[in-house]
């Protein structure tokens, strides 16, 4: 009797694992006939890069809530997310680069308050850049980006 449950069971296990496969793709979606990597130039996908954002007053509006500090989280697809707390606020906002200029770029947030703000910026690098902001309550600061 166990050498039939044994048999049973090699069975069924053959036939469930059966219509499984696994097939290697590679990075072009061509098939992958060997077990030795095809080299090739394969396009690396670029993880998400988080930049700090420290904005300093620039003027006495600004000088009241004084230094801000926030992130900008850029993914693969180059559109980041902008997001800083300003006074309890949490203002939540994209940042793109300009069309015309790789370099530069602009920001723009809004809080659950109804508070805006509008930044305009320029990367050095692709770490670091600088820029100014402006706030709907009149507020300005420099801000100096990067990591």
């Amino acid at each position: 009797m166990s050498t039939m449950r044994a048999a049973v069971s090699a069975a069924v296990t053959a036939l469930t694992v059966s219509g499984c496969y696994v097939v290697p793709v590679a990075p072009d979606g061509a098939l992958v006939t060997s077990a030795v990597p095809v080299p090739g130039p394969y396009p690396m996908v670029p993880a998400a890069q988080t930049l700090s954002a420290r904005l300093y007053p620039a003027n006495e509006a600004a000088q009241r809530t004084g230094l801000l500090a926030g992130t900008v989280v850029i993914p693969a697809s180059g559109k980041g997310r902008f997001q800083l707390d300003y006074g309890g606020e949490l203002l939540v906002g994209e940042a793109t680069r300009v069309a015309t200029n790789a370099h530069a770029g602009i920001a723009n947030a809004v809080g659950e308050r109804g508070t805006a703000m509008s930044c305009t910026y320029t990367m050095s690098s692709a770490w670091q850049g600088t820029g100014t902001c402006s706030l709907s309550t009149g507020a300005r600061y420099q801000v100096h980006l990067g990591t």
